[in-house]
């Protein structure tokens, strides 16, 4: 039971709990919703599960890219076996078209292509808002130095171009997602920077291509309604969930949970982690 397990940590939309072997984590999927620093908050029953499954399945794609990620295994409907790893204070945003907080500082209009995609950085504070914060206060307070910049810079540019093919084939915009990395030390003190939190509509926007209908956090956080139903259209287009999981107010069918494929991420596993290597990086922090 989850109960009997150690909690390390709680935030706003998951849970984290001592791991069944030494370095590793359960993380587990809340059906809270927060937005605006958490000013707005509610329950949306079914979001956990949701998010948990497509989490889970789109970073055993990334994995199978190149991308370390901490995930390695589906426990059951709302956990996640991951790696334990120092997790780095930055959110890393990028942008493909103009929405959000974006259109707001800059006068855009919500919808612009932007000429190319845009990343961002935001340093984790709630008390402070997650201010935006540029490379150089980065590396000025040690959030991360220049070789590990690089590193998460150059991973944030291969998920971009991924997930927007993976997702236009299935007819939907990547409007923009928000990543966190962490630090993995080996045996050896060698370093290992991976993906870390979760891949979801909770941190992704998500638009019909055709409509351009929201399917994404924006639901709640616009007052859009049928959050849960975002989530689910997107789940559906990813061919993780049956027809009658999630019937009406967010219900689930427990009957149909239990029979829920895992997700497993062999890969993670397997793969020989590739170390930050500390040589001179390239621009932009080139001296």
């Amino acid at each position: 039971m989850v109960t009997k397990r150690k909690k390390l940590y709680e935030g706003k939309a998951k849970i984290i709990y001592e791991g069944p072997e030494p370095g590793t984590v359960v993380q587990y999927f809340k059906d809270d919703a927060t937005a605006f620093n958490a000013q707005k908050k509610d329950e949306i029953s079914g979001k956990g599960v949701l998010t948990n499954r497509i989490s889970a399945h789109l970073m055993t794609k990334l994995e199978a890219i190149g991308i370390p990620t901490h995930f390695l295994k589906s426990l059951n409907m709302r956990e996640q076996l991951v790696r334990q790893v120092d997790i780095i204070p930055l959110e890393v945003v990028v942008r493909n078209i103009a929405a959000g907080s974006l259109c707001k500082r800059l006068g855009v209009k919500e919808g612009t292509y932007l000429a190319k995609p845009l990343i961002e950085f935001y340093y984790k504070d709630d008390a402070l808002g997650d201010p935006l914060v540029s490379e150089d206060h980065v590396i000025t307070f040690g959030w991360a130095d220049p070789y590990e910049l690089e590193e998460i810079v150059g991973m944030a540019w291969r998920i971009n171009d991924y997930m927007n093919g993976f997702f236009g084939g299935l007819g939907i915009k990547l409007v923009d997602f928000k990543l966190e990395f962490g630090r993995l030390w080996g045996e050896f003190d060698e370093l290992y920077i991976l993906l870390a939190d979760e891949i979801s509509p909770d941190n992704c926007r998500l638009w019909d291509a055709k409509s351009d209908k929201k399917l994404d956090k924006d639901r709640f956080r616009q007052d859009l309604g049928e959050v849960v139903e975002g989530y689910q259209e997107i789940a559906r287009r990813l061919g993780l969930i049956p027809e009658g999981l999630i019937g009406e107010g967010g219900q689930i069918n427990e009957a149909i949970a239990s029979q829920l494929e895992e997700i497993e991420n062999d890969l993670a596993r397997e793969r020989k982690l590739r170390s930050v290597k500390k040589t001179p990086p390239q621009k932009p922090w080139k001296s």
